[in-house]
């Protein structure tokens, strides 16, 4: 098992990633974060968090990957082809949901901020190119899952059957101080038709108040991914395969996890399989309220009882 809570000196620009990531040791240039496919040593699935002062502004070239622009702290435009989209954003990924926009493959964007923000960039390589659009806050579905102290809060901006792309799925998680989030541990890594898709995962962590947190990824396989890491803000966790879970919150601290997806399946969906040893928690759900703390801001529906 790899257990990791030391500071890591930055990744060389050819070396690979371990699954942790910590803060600022994957960063290139104006990111403080950039997981590329290849060094990640998979085919699919990528973020960037883009920092910029100012007044300040960045030419992304979208190549072979479709691209959410995702406000973290602040807001921005994008410019694209002939199309313009004010991003309002946010103070904080605590504070509420963003919008966002959607750039295609093969393109050209200018990003931009009057006063400066982070804006993550959740990509995925992906075949079909499909039109740049906006994603209004007010239309992004939030969802509150679980119950108990197993309750969390699910933005489910570009989920599955949400918001169209052809390869990429992701969604904001938001997990009280105290409470486990993805949780029962489940797995994504093998292709099953109706029961399972094969998902490449990526996990990004704030951590409210300079606190920290914990993430579990335990194999599934001989030789599988095997992680217990201590994270806080800006760190990264990299899941190629595994059961994945739990993310722990400390208590007083609330936890922030973005979680971006791709896989190589032809229907882009989201099928998940519960570790046997734990999958029995779901049914106490039923027994217990939700965690009368959520939303933390504002939501569009109702209970569920998915893991993430």
């Amino acid at each position: 098992m790899t257990i990791d809570s030391e500071p890591r000196e930055p990744y060389g620009p050819d070396e690979p990633y371990e699954r942790h990531v910590p803060a600022g040791s994957s960063a290139a240039g104006p990111y403080a974060l950039d997981i590329d496919p290849r060094r990640a040593g998979w085919s699919h699935s990528a973020l960037r968090v883009l920092e910029l002062p100012p007044g300040g502004s960045h030419t992304l070239a979208t190549g072979d990957s479709e691209w959410i622009v995702l406000p973290l702290t602040g807001g921005c435009t994008v410019h694209t082809h002939g199309e313009f989209f004010e991003l309002l954003g946010r103070e904080s990924v605590f504070s509420g949901v963003t919008d966002f926009a959607y750039l295609p493959r093969d393109a050209h964007a200018q990003i931009a901020s009057g006063a400066g923000g982070r804006f993550a960039l959740a990509g995925a390589k992906c075949e079909r190119r499909l039109p740049a659009r906006y994603g209004p806050a007010p239309e992004v579905p939030v969802e509150l899952r679980g119950a108990g102290n197993c309750s969390r809060q699910v933005n489910n901006f570009a989920a599955a059957g949400v918001f169209e792309c052809d390869r990429l799925i992701a969604v904001e998680v938001l997990t009280p101080g105290g409470n486990w989030s993805s949780y029962p541990p489940h797995k994504h890594d093998e292709h099953h038709p109706g029961v399972e898709s094969e998902l490449e995962e990526i996990y990004y962590f704030e951590i409210d108040g300079d606190g920290l947190g914990y993430h579990r990824v335990s194999p599934s396989r001989p030789g599988g991914t095997d992680v217990l890491a201590e994270v806080r803000t800006g760190d990264t966790v990299l899941i190629p395969d595994g059961w994945h879970g739990p993310s722990i919150a400390a208590p007083g601290r609330d936890m922030y996890y973005l979680n971006v997806m791709a896989g190589p399946g032809e229907s882009r969906e989201w099928l998940i399989r519960d570790h046997p040893d734990h999958g029995w928690i779901r049914d106490t759900w039923p027994a217990l309220a939700v965690d009368p703390r959520l939303p933390l801001y504002g939501t569009r529906s109702g209970t569920e009882e998915g893991p993430r």
